[in-house]
């Protein structure tokens, strides 16, 4: 059962990250995807209809861990408790000024709803490339909490912008992506985003920040992991069809603001 946990952790993490990862990226890049109000609109329409979705595998991993491996949310609420906290209020504040963005007809008032949108997605990146980068050297047996890699982990945020483009490159307006991508093209050095190769990158890094910890002395004794494993097994491939439909549904080029 633990081996079943340790997996479906990594399949719901990496779902998160790869999914998330875009409507992440493309909030981190809104100042240079969208030049004026109404294509930053754009923009936010082009992952409006998934990035609640894209949250759940967020909450079902963490679900998990604080089910199945107890010794593991102790490390990450105590010993991390500044990188989660960045990553919280990162995620709150973005998601706050995507929801508020349209509640008033101001340009002063959009103005900082996206302000609240870059610098909450860039908390969220900065975050999670620290949080992974931290527990890849604690599980390479360069010590607990903060260390080495909460730093040397923080160019793992541009992997986001990365793939936060190659996600508006599919999702808006064909002359707006066109014009978008040659824009980003100097900024990203002349590498071009590929949503699937980053998508790839992203799915690997919670591997790879897994590999090394100890999950036996960090996993839950008595029912409770198994219990959370069967769970798991359970949600994610109704999970996986709700998302694949709300995809199927989206999955042309978007063409008007939308309810955000």
């Amino acid at each position: 059962m633990e081996f079943l946990a340790v997996v479906m952790l990594a399949v719901f993490t990496a779902g998160y990250l790869v999914l998330a990862g875009g409507d992440v990226g493309v909030g981190m890049a809104l100042p240079w995807l969208g030049r004026g109000q109404d294509e930053r609109r754009l923009v936010i329409a082009s992952f409006a209809p998934f990035f609640l979705g894209n949250e759940v595998w967020l909450v079902a991993a963490v679900g998990i861990v604080a089910g199945a491996f107890p010794g593991l949310e102790h490390q990450l609420l105590e010993d991390l408790s500044p990188v989660v906290v960045v990553l919280v209020v990162g995620w709150v504040v973005r998601d706050m000024g995507l929801w508020l963005r349209g509640r008033v007809d101001g340009a002063g008032w959009r103005g900082g709803c996206d302000g609240a949108v870059v610098a909450g997605s860039w908390a969220l990146a900065l975050g999670w490339a620290s949080l992974l980068g931290s527990l890849v050297v604690s599980g390479a047996g360069g010590g607990d909490g903060m260390n080495a890699g909460s730093v040397l982990g923080l160019p793992l945020a541009a992997l986001f912008v990365w793939h936060g483009v190659g996600f508006a490159r599919w999702r808006l307006p064909e002359a707006m992506a066109e014009a978008m991508a040659e824009a980003m093209a100097a900024r990203l050095r002349g590498v071009p985003a590929r949503y699937g190769v980053s998508a790839v990158v992203l799915a690997a890094a919670p591997v790879a920040a897994g590999a090394g910890l100890p999950w036996s002395g960090a996993a839950a004794e008595g029912s409770g992991l198994a219990l959370t494993a069967v769970a798991a097994v359970v949600l994610l491939p109704l999970l996986a069809v709700v998302q694949g439909l709300v995809w199927w549904t989206f999955r042309g080029r978007v063409q008007a603001p939308s309810y955000l």
